[in-house]
């Protein structure tokens, strides 16, 4: 017996989050000391919560253009 399709990839559900609560945000900004207790807790400024990765192909280009550049400099 087969297993139905939407049972499959559970695993693929699991994502990073793109809104934080409340809290973690507070803590994100004491980390970067832009909170200070006795702050307001309404009206929070953004935070960042994740970075774009490069995928392998730009890194490869990039590293490939570095070394052209340093050829051309020599």
């Amino acid at each position: 017996m087969s297993i139905h399709k939407s049972l499959k990839l559970k695993s693929s559900l699991v994502r990073t989050r793109s809104v934080l609560t409340r809290w973690e945000r507070i803590e994100r900004l004491k980390d970067q000391d832009r909170w200070r207790e006795g702050d307001d807790v309404h009206g929070l400024p953004k935070v960042r919560t994740q970075f774009k990765i490069r995928s392998k192909k730009q890194m490869r280009q990039e590293a490939a253009a570095a070394a052209k550049d340093e050829k051309k400099k020599k």
